[in-house]
């Protein structure tokens, strides 16, 4: 006959107790541990992790981890410019990614955003979108909960072509009359601006997290921000430059918008690496729009704390210092980071 060995346990003063033998915890996977009905202060020991895991109300944590303030830009890819077709004159410039950041400036005219907390041993997923083709919005970024929306593309493929909504709106094509500029997200990027049909045509000019395609001129980009996420200020998120004609286009917004062509004598130039610029316009037939920018996510840490970052993302490689504050430069791809 087997016999049932129990433990002793003792109370001491207050809630203090002890306990013979090691306390073995109920184990999970992480799916069975997502299944379970748990209520704030539940504690298991996941078994995919290796870890004893509590429920602090909201997600399952690593017991004994830390939380701290995270800053951050995100900042999406940019819109491509709008091509020319033969119904079609002089293509808008492409809008920049949408641009949200909770140090210095975010993009629209928004407030910063506030920080968000972040617990070691946690992962977190962070996007980089790439710049739009030719005719084609940007693509989102995020970082966790957060996600900026891709530029929107540059008017071009029928006469009197709209420019794409997005994070930033793409400028209107030249032609049919003039397309509207696309408009832009609140918080994130400001709309592009009406292709000119009076005088020389020129495409409108793509909108850029800080201002309106066009304010600077006729098919110019929207200016972008700066942002000093990294300890010094850098220009983000410009919108690219309408095409023209006879010399006539639009130059591209500070923040890495792209200018504009022009009739075959200088060709539209595209937004740049990791700025979230808008793509240059076409135009004409000979001379082909350009592409958007890609984005950027940077996040920035006291100095106390490393990231690690997951298959799937590129990144700096080291992370940079300022101060007491680290921060990561991610450059492209899909995946998740963690800190320690």
């Amino acid at each position: 006959m087997s016999t049932l060995e129990t433990n002793s346990i003792g109370k001491y003063s207050g809630n203090n107790v002890s306990i013979d033998d090691a306390l073995n915890l109920k184990s999970y996977t992480t799916a069975q541990r997502d299944a379970l009905t748990s209520v704030a202060g539940d504690i298991i020991y996941n078994s995919d992790d290796n870890k004893p895991q509590i429920y602090n109300g909201s997600v399952w944590v690593d017991l004994g981890s830390t939380s701290f303030e995270l800053d951050f830009l995100i900042v999406a890819g940019g819109g491509g410019g709008g091509s020319q077709t033969a119904t079609v004159t002089n293509g808008g410039g492409g809008g920049a990614g949408g641009l949200q950041s909770t140090i210095t400036n975010t993009g629209g005219g928004g407030s910063l955003l506030p920080q968000q907390t972040i617990l070691t041993g946690t992962s977190y997923t962070v996007t980089v979108g790439a710049g739009g083709a030719v005719d084609t919005n940007g693509n989102n970024s995020v970082f966790n909960t957060t996600t900026s929306i891709g530029g929107g593309s540059g008017g071009g493929v029928s006469a009197a072509d709209a420019g794409g909504s997005g994070g930033s709106g793409g400028g209107g094509s030249a032609a049919g009359g003039g397309g509207s500029g696309g408009t832009g997200t609140v918080n994130q990027g400001f709309s592009g601006s009406t292709g000119q049909t009076s005088g020389n045509y020129i495409g409108g000019g793509g909108g850029g997290a800080g201002e309106a395609g066009g304010t600077d001129g006729a098919g110019y980009g929207g200016d972008g921000v700066s942002v000093a996420i990294t300890g010094s200020s850098v220009d983000y998120a410009g919108g690219g430059g309408g095409g023209g004609n006879v010399g006539n286009f639009g130059q591209g917004g500070s923040g890495g918008g792209g200018r504009g062509g022009t009739n075959s004598v200088n060709s539209a130039v595209a937004g740049s690496t990791n700025t979230g610029g808008g793509g240059g316009g076409s135009a004409n037939n000979t001379d082909a729009a350009a592409a958007g920018g890609s984005g950027v996510v940077i996040l920035r840490y006291l100095n106390t704390f490393s990231i690690s970052v997951g298959a799937g993302l590129s990144w700096s490689g080291t992370e940079g210092t300022d101060g007491s504050y680290k921060y990561a430069t991610i450059t492209a791809g899909t995946g998740t980071v963690s800190f320690s």
